[in-house]
């Protein structure tokens, strides 16, 4: 398992300012650039379907203007799938995808769609793309991605990130264990081990020290801490956090 942990940047909502307005700027493809800049080893970016940041055009334009891989998210839909086949960028996470939710709440169910989730990222798979499957820290979960073909499960680290919030610290560290045995059985069945969703500076270090996850995708929070300290200082500072536990 190699010390160097990879950093995913989502710059999902540089695009949510700049739709409030409905104009061009903040352009994430200039944000994605200086992420790039700042060390970033990638850029994730979720295309939903009712384009409420992230629009086609901004997947036109990332796939033509950047040097790292792009992690495309989106849901298990025909026309999602369309749009991959399309580009056929470096990595495909699929995502469990609700119109009324403000973020996604949750891991993807695959044990329940196995079949059609299987046939859904063939042609994925075939186009080249890595396809990765964003679950809950859950072992039947697990299996079913690594039944299907997905070469990478993401491991939702919101209820992690949420307990620490609310000072469950008991809950916390109990949700921190089954991380810790997740990312092991995944990656015991030869599958890559991602994590993300709601890290922060205060929770990230526990999570990064996890020797099977080999990239932490992370996106509001940085944004959000952009506004204070822009966007470079922002991601040198994660980068630090994460560079400095896997030095231990």
């Amino acid at each position: 398992m190699s010390r160097k942990l990879r950093l995913g940047m989502n710059i999902d909502h540089v695009a949510t300012v700049r739709n409030a307005r409905g104009s061009a700027y903040p352009d994430p493809v200039r944000a994605a650039k200086l992420a790039e800049e700042a060390g970033a080893d990638g850029i994730t970016a979720h295309l939903r379907e009712d384009r409420r940041h992230i629009t086609d055009a901004d997947i036109e334009a990332l796939v033509s203007n950047l040097t790292v891989p792009l992690n495309l998210e989106m849901a298990a839909t025909d026309e999602m799938q369309a749009i991959a086949l399309r580009h056929k960028p470096h990595a495909i996470c699929l995502v469990p995808e609700k119109r009324e939710e403000r973020t996604t709440e949750g891991g993807l169910e695959v044990a329940r769609e196995e079949n059609r989730l299987a046939h859904f990222i063939a042609p994925l798979r075939e186009a080249g793309s890595r396809v990765s499957i964003f679950i809950a820290a859950d072992q039947s979960q697990i299996e079913a991605a690594h039944r299907i073909g997905a070469a990478v499960v993401e491991l939702h680290t919101g209820a992690y990130c949420d307990l620490h919030a609310e000072g469950k610290f008991a809950e916390r560290d109990e949700e921190l264990a089954r991380l810790t045995e997740m990312a092991k059985f995944a990656h015991g069945l030869g599958l890559e081990v991602h994590a993300g969703h709601g890290l922060t500076y205060d929770t990230v270090q526990p999570i990064a020290a996890l020797p099977e996850i080999a990239e932490l995708n992370i996106g509001h929070f940085l944004i959000g801490e952009a506004i204070f300290r822009g966007i470079k200082p922002a991601i040198a500072e994660m980068r630090r956090l994460m560079d400095e536990v896997r030095a231990e």
